[in-house]
């Protein structure tokens, strides 16, 4: 496995010089951002959509995890970044569906309970894993990826409308090596993770 996750960051490494990048992309090139170093992932456990603890550490055994901080209320961006998300796992082979988790993380506790979090994520895919807790343990676990939450509330809340929109790519190693745009398409996903999948 460790083996596998150091081919899969050595891989990331050498084919994206490009960014967020729209169709003009070079074919074997990422779409996606690569951080280099990766971010270490927190592994404070927060809570599935089920009540089980669910960690972005101790949790994401796929080759390649998805993550994607937002809310079920989200008039725009959420929707078109999640719905894509959905769209590019029908564009994956067998082989590379199942080598990827999709994982929503929401940042509006209060409203999105599991309940409400489950529906939403059943109409774009029901493998999506729905992730909540407390927000400020939502917080702390989206820092150490760089999302951001905005300026805490006085209420000890903080304004979901001022969440970072980027989705996260975390590997085997427990590490997040990549990030996509809210702008990237489900073609991009798509040939992101086939690329990154058959690097590693």
């Amino acid at each position: 496995m460790r083996r596998a996750a150091s081919a899969l960051v050595a891989a990331v490494l050498l084919v994206a010089m490009a960014g967020c990048g729209g169709d003009d992309t070079p074919p074997g090139e990422l779409h996606g951002t690569v951080v280099d170093p990766p971010f270490d992932v927190a592994p404070d456990a927060l809570a599935d959509v089920d009540g089980a603890p669910y960690s972005l550490v101790d949790d994401t055994d796929k080759r390649l995890t998805l993550v994607f901080f937002g809310y079920t209320n989200c008039p725009d961006i959420c929707p078109t970044v999640m719905k894509n998300l959905a769209s590019a796992m029908t564009r994956l082979d067998d082989a590379d569906r199942d080598d990827v988790d999709v994982v929503f993380v929401t940042t509006d506790p209060e409203r999105d309970t599991p309940e409400v979090l489950r529906t939403y994520l059943d109409h774009l895919d029901p493998t999506f894993i729905g992730v909540t807790g407390p927000i400020d343990e939502i917080a702390a676990v989206g820092k150490s990826i760089a999302v951001g939450m905005g300026e805490e509330l006085p209420t000890g809340g903080y304004d979901v409308d001022a969440h970072t929109t980027q989705v996260t790519g975390i590997d085997v190693d427990d590490q997040a090596p990549i990030y996509w745009s809210a702008t990237t398409s489900s073609a991009q996903f798509a040939e992101d993770i086939h690329t990154l999948l058959g690097s590693s």
